[in-house]
């Protein structure tokens, strides 16, 4: 995990971790110098009373603490740059195939899963790389120069001091494991809170009507003392090391002044010596300890690689041929030939080898009962999803075999359920057509009956219409999805009950809209009210993911009973 890592993200910013390197070589050679210095500093000032030195050692150990200093400062920022350089990287590259991914991919999992991934787990690889990797080189090297430092002193007293390494390195490695395990469990109940905070604020009208606020207060309660109880777990882990490094420091600077007193007494080592050495293994303590917890850091961030890249490497089942070509519409029909249709998820097939035939430059409509596979229809016309089997055709070319970009390009979706974003009415609407001027958005908004009400609001096109048009009515949200597609300008129109749940009045304006968008388009609209659609040139009757009868009004009123059922239901209700 660790090695793709490194070359698929981490390689490229080598010149600057190998720049953190040579500063962390320096504070090495800088602490291992302050070790060294007590030994003339000892010999010659405190027992030969040179004055000669007196001076000098004090300023060599302050240019060697600031040395220090400074280029720890320096290996620090080089390394938090490359860490927040390869977090930007992974979570660009991470929203990319997420925008990019298939419709059914994104369906399967709760945008707070997402989420989670985008900005804890990422957090996780950045302090991998910023941290962990940082102090696994300059606490590795300054430990080298110490022990250089001690081997030079007395090799008899580093040799029993040594031993404390492999012994925090067996607690490291037993406690990196845990750290693994319950760093993956920390970003499950962060991907749990984060989706159950997305559902409150989306229904949080819901919610205030059915009283359920004191319910979801401890819902999300429980899930953000979940996440509590999983992060202290983790620093607890990580702070476990530090009694297991204090006590065996104190069982081995015990045992060096009971050994290194005896070989005082025999005259094996000097005051001097002593004392350089004790310095060297006290401060060798902060880079044992620091290594002690690189293992749990490492464990984290992994754990945390290996919960992303499965979405890095996520591969699209809606993808072109080698040799695609673009999408030519001329008279702008559409044959289903035998197509079936089978979602991941269900149990058995949505659309049932079924054939249409739709006319092109002409309204066609959808008409079923709700699950018959109207909706399936229409998302299978811009490639949302793939045929399970069989094929579409637009003007005899299969849509398998041109490009996406240019199969949607040519084609307008307005759906029951309108999204606009956070932002204002002329960014909305000029979504379609990033370079559409201030005229063209207006004449779009005239033609779909929205420039009227566009004009009273307080800052006319540039107001802004909140979380998914939460600003504006229904009606007007429906008005502004029929102008983006109106500036779209394409020879196809997909309208998914586009006009249900509408008063009358609003319906009427928004219709005139859909008839401005669909005059002379090749129109396939799924029917809320049969009323929308008795002119259609040809209307398809859907049930149980199977035509079972197609033509004009007049036509299916007296050959499909499920049809005039539905138009007696209609006209009872009007």
């Amino acid at each position: 995990m660790f090695i793709r890592l490194w070359k698929e993200y981490t390689e490229r910013m080598k010149f600057k971790i190998l720049l953190a390197i040579f500063y962390s070589l320096i504070v090495a050679g800088s602490t291992a110098s302050i070790a060294w210095l007590l030994d003339p500093a000892i010999e010659k000032l405190f027992v030969e009373r040179d004055q000669s030195l007196l001076i000098i050692i004090p300023v060599f150990i302050v240019i060697a603490f600031s040395m220090k200093g400074i280029f720890l400062y320096l290996s620090k920022t080089t390394m938090v740059t490359v860490g927040q350089d390869l977090k930007a990287i992974i979570t660009t590259d991470m929203a990319k195939k997420l925008i990019t991914a298939d419709t059914d991919y994104i369906d399967e999992k709760h945008t707070g899963k997402f989420i989670s991934n985008l900005t804890f787990d990422t957090g996780l690889i950045s302090n991998l790389i910023s941290t962990t990797v940082l102090n696994l080189f300059k606490d590795s090297f300054t430990l080298i120069g110490l022990l250089i430092v001690m081997f030079l002193q007395n090799w008899k007293l580093s040799l029993i001091a040594i031993i404390m390494i492999p012994l925090a390195a067996i607690a490291s490695k037993s406690l990196g494991k845990r750290i693994g395990k319950v760093s993956t469990e920390a970003q499950e109940e962060s991907g749990h809170l984060v989706t159950h905070l997305i559902e409150v604020f989306k229904n949080h009208k819901l919610i205030k009507i059915f009283q359920k606020e004191k319910n979801e207060q401890k819902r999300v309660n429980t899930f953000i003392n979940s996440l509590r109880d999983k992060s202290k777990k983790i620093s607890f882990i990580f702070v476990r090391a530090t009694p297991i490094m204090e006590t065996l420091t104190g069982i081995m600077i015990a045992i060096l002044i009971w050994y290194s007193g005896m070989l005082m007494v025999q005259g094996e080592i000097k005051i001097n010596n002593f004392f350089s050495f004790l310095a060297a293994m006290m401060l060798a303590y902060q880079p044992v300890r620091s290594l002690a917890t690189v293992s749990m850091g490492a464990n984290q961030g992994l754990s945390a690689a290996r919960r992303i890249f499965p979405i890095l490497d996520i591969q699209n089942k809606v993808s072109e041929k080698e040799n695609s070509t673009e999408l030519k519409v001329n008279k702008g029909d559409i044959t289903f030939k035998n197509v079936t249709f089978k979602y991941k998820t269900s149990s058995g097939e949505i659309l049932k080898s079924i054939n249409l035939k739709i006319i092109g430059g002409k309204m066609n409509a959808l008409v079923g009962q709700s699950g018959a596979g109207k909706s399936t229809v229409l998302n299978l016309i811009p490639r949302f999803f793939n045929c399970t089997d069989g094929d579409i055709l637009i003007d005899n070319q299969s849509i398998n075999d041109v490009t996406v970009d240019s199969l949607r390009k040519n084609i307008s979706l307005v759906s029951q359920d309108t999204t606009l974003f956070d932002d204002t009415i002329k960014n909305n609407i000029a979504y379609a057509n990033s370079v559409a001027t201030d005229d063209e958005i207006i004449s779009a908004s005239k033609e779909a009956l929205a420039h009227d009400f566009i004009e009273k609001l307080p800052k006319k096109y540039n107001t802004q219409i909140g979380e998914d048009g939460v600003r504006i009515s229904g009606g007007e949200k429906q008005r502004l999805s029929i102008a983006r597609a109106i500036l779209k300008k394409t020879p196809i129109i997909l309208l998914d009950e586009a006009t249900s749940s509408l008063d009358a009045d609003t319906e009427d304006k928004i219709q005139k809209g859909l008839n401005y968008l669909t005059k002379d388009k090749t129109t396939l609209v799924i029917a809320h009210r049969l009323s929308t659609i008795l002119n259609s040139e040809k209307i398809f009757v859907l049930n149980e993911g199977e035509v079972v009868a197609e033509g004009k009004h007049e036509e299916l009123l007296k050959s499909s009973h499920i049809y005039k059922n539905f138009y007696d239901k209609q006209i009872k209700k009007d």
